[in-house]
């Protein structure tokens, strides 16, 4: 049978997974409410 807290303690995350986390939080997040904001303002802008 597996001892979990054994196998937790030999856990190491993979340095390519960090590196990912710290790009995406750091990240401003941008949705489709922005984007459609910024279609919008360019549209608005044109005319």
């Amino acid at each position: 049978m597996l001892n979990f807290e054994e196998e937790l303690a030999k856990f190491k995350p993979i340095a390519e997974v960090e590196d990912a986390a710290d790009i995406i939080n750091g990240e401003p997040l941008v949705d489709l409410t922005d984007i459609m904001k910024q279609m919008l303002e360019e549209a608005s802008a044109k005319e």
